[in-house]
């Protein structure tokens, strides 16, 4: 379920009638989430019912183990290898272990809320949309991720993605994690492996593109674990933008004029530090460094203002100062902008060798 053609030619159409109390396969890519799987699959096992079954795809020894071990009590929890260690390839190999006709992808940071299962299932049956999800809610109690979560929370932060911000119930372009009927994501390939990040708004773009709906379910708030160093949290939002980058060059037309604030900011104090640079080298004068103290002035009272509002409405235990605040969204600025321009760049990597629907190796703990 891997290798894709670059326009897919599905059309899924109206599709067919879907059971309200249809069974439901839950798929966990997790990778050095031994310590989140417990927490993880503690919110799941509760919600599912007797013909659910829950799919952990494991890229590393000590993840494996951890899902080994809550499966010695739970027959519905099985265990796949995921030794590419990718997220989309850990998908694929989840999905193609199991045979629901409904597929709910939640990750070893994600802490669903109580009536998920039943509340996303009953919203596929009623609707006809061929995904439904909710929306990412960040939550840490202190230190770092505290900040972190306010940023992600927050306008400046999330930039009024659906998914984050909220808003009405209806269509949207993506939504957080997903829950999707197993013949919608069959007919367009499932994930691409190519998209290490931002893979789940790719696929639900194809899916768009060939006549499915992808419904946002506000009233869904999905707990989520931020990053809590900044080299962790850089990567992360690095990857965020290279992958953005790679979906709006493969379905042109798909990039929101929101999502080029990040590379603009960029390439704005880019261009101005190589102008104040150039000033010093070639004895140009002071004036040259004008663009990048009106640059770094303004981005600085954007972000001073932008996180001392975010700080003082995070309010209650462990509220995250300001300075905090500031460093997260400037990481989550610069990090995201420069993996959108890297990509831009750089060309579009083959798809690795497609997992395909066959059987993986499977362990039954």
């Amino acid at each position: 379920m891997s290798d894709l053609p670059a326009d897919p030619t599905s059309d899924l159409g109206a599709p067919p009638p879907l059971a309200p109390d249809a069974a439901v396969a839950v798929v966990v890519p997790a990778r050095g989430a031994a310590d989140l799987l417990p927490g993880c699959l503690a919110a799941v096992l509760p919600q599912l019912r007797p013909d659910d079954e829950v799919v952990v795809a494991a890229a590393d020894p000590a993840t494996a183990d951890a899902a080994r071990a809550l499966a010695v009590d739970e027959p519905r929890l099985r265990v796949v290898d995921n030794p590419t260690g990718t997220t989309p390839a850990a998908l694929n190999r989840a999905v193609a272990a199991t045979d629901r006709p409904v597929v709910l992808r939640v990750d070893a940071q994600a802490r669903l809320p109580a009536g998920y299962r039943d509340r996303t299932v009953a919203a596929l049956a009623a609707t006809g949309a061929a995904v439904v999800g909710g929306r990412q809610v960040a939550t840490a109690d202190a230190g770092f991720a505290a900040a972190v979560a306010a940023a992600m929370n927050a306008p400046l932060g999330h930039g009024g993605a659906a998914y984050r911000e909220g808003g009405p119930e209806g269509p949207v372009d993506t939504v957080y994690l997903g829950v999707f009927r197993r013949d919608a994501l069959a007919a367009v390939g499932g994930y691409d492996e190519r998209f290490r990040t931002n893979q789940d708004a790719e696929l639900n773009e194809r899916i768009r593109r060939a006549g499915g709906s992808v419904r946002l379910l506000p009233d869904l708030a999905v707990a989520y674990r931020p990053r809590g160093d900044v080299a962790a949290l850089a990567r992360q939002f690095r990857g965020y933008g290279r992958g953005r980058a790679m979906t709006a060059r493969r379905h042109p037309g798909s990039l929101r004029r929101r999502q080029l604030a990040a590379p603009v900011l960029v390439l704005g104090l880019g261009t101005a530090a190589l102008l104040a640079l150039l000033g010093v080298l070639l004895d140009l004068g002071r004036w040259t460094a004008v663009p990048l103290a009106v640059g770094l002035g303004g981005y600085g009272a954007l972000l001073g203002v932008g996180a001392l509002r975010t700080a003082r409405r995070a309010g209650g235990r462990g509220r995250p100062r300001a300075a905090g605040v500031a460093l997260a969204l400037a990481t989550m600025h610069l990090a995201w902008g420069v993996g959108f321009l890297g990509a831009v760049l750089r060309p579009v990597p083959a798809a690795p060798g497609a997992t395909g629907p066959g059987t993986p190796t499977t362990d039954r703990g």
